[in-house]
């Protein structure tokens, strides 16, 4: 049984940019699945219901795409369902992209998305577990970004979906075992780029200080105006650098988005205004 297909929502007249996917007609969402809009005609499979990419992926996205610059090795870490990684292939043609996924099933929905994009070419997921030293020997990568879990086990009510709960809780680390595992596969020039939940801004300092990396830029993201800081995302590096505190706010009072976010939705390929 095929699951959804989702139908484009998009205003009168606009036209997706970007470079076109190269959709395999066979890769269908199975009857669980639905194969959703990702960025400009790029599409992701995804559960209908459960873990699903998110606003934390856009935005993480959007800042690493402010640094990638030159940079064509990139790296994800606990790529779940490929999100940040397709964002980042499709904002960045000439990049090669490789994710690391425990969650099987994750690593595998994330792979028929690099199909069905066509970009198998220069996109892959290995399967294995982010901790592991051994996962790329001596292979080492110019920029990585990691999305971590947010919660330590027991923090909160786990998701009766199995693959849900390692996506929220911090079944294997947290952003500090992110930041040792982008200090091993890091050039040394090169720059991590991790986001955070508000919570956590104590042990993102304490993760970068005790593994080599200063942080040249924190930004935090204000759901609703008027509304607390919900995530932030940092850029780390070895090299010290001045740094760049700043704050977004994705939307006003109103519930409409600001004109900051839909400049940013105009860069990652997607409608700034609603359909």
């Amino acid at each position: 049984m095929v699951g959804l297909i989702k139908p484009a929502r998009r205003p009168e007249g606009w036209k997706a940019p970007g470079p076109l996917p190269r959709a395999d007609p066979k890769l269908l969402p199975r009857d669980d699945e639905e194969l959703s809009f990702l960025t400009g005609e790029w599409r992701i499979f995804q559960k209908q219901q459960g873990h699903r990419w998110s606003m934390d992926d856009l935005v993480t996205a959007w800042v690493a795409g402010e640094h990638i610059g030159s940079a064509r090795r990139l790296l994800d870490l606990g790529c779940g369902l490929g999100s940040v990684l397709l964002m980042n292939a499709w904002r960045f043609p000439d990049a090669d992209v490789t994710g690391v996924e425990a969650q099987m099933d994750r690593a595998e929905m994330a792979r028929r998305s690099i199909a069905w994009n066509g970009v198998e070419d220069r996109c892959r997921v290995i399967s294995g577990d982010l901790r592991d030293p051994h996962l790329f020997a001596e292979e080492r990568f110019e920029f990585i970004t990691g999305t971590p879990p947010y919660f330590p086990p027991g923090a909160g009510t786990a998701s009766e979906k199995a693959h849900a709960f390692p996506c929220r809780f911090e079944v294997r680390g947290g952003v500090e075992e992110y930041c040792e595992s982008a200090a091993r596969w890091l050039v040394p020039d090169g720059r991590f780029v991790v986001c955070t939940s508000a919570l956590e801004r104590s042990r993102v300092e304490l993760g970068a200080r005790e593994t080599g990396f200063q942080i040249i830029e924190h930004t935090e993201f204000i759901p609703r105006e008027g509304k607390p800081v919900l995530i932030c995302v940092d850029v780390l590096t070895r090299a010290a650098a001045p740094r760049v505190d700043r704050t977004f706010t994705i939307r006003d009072r109103a519930s409409q988005w600001t004109p900051w976010f839909r400049g940013v939705r105009d860069q990652m390929g997607m409608p700034s205004t609603p359909p």
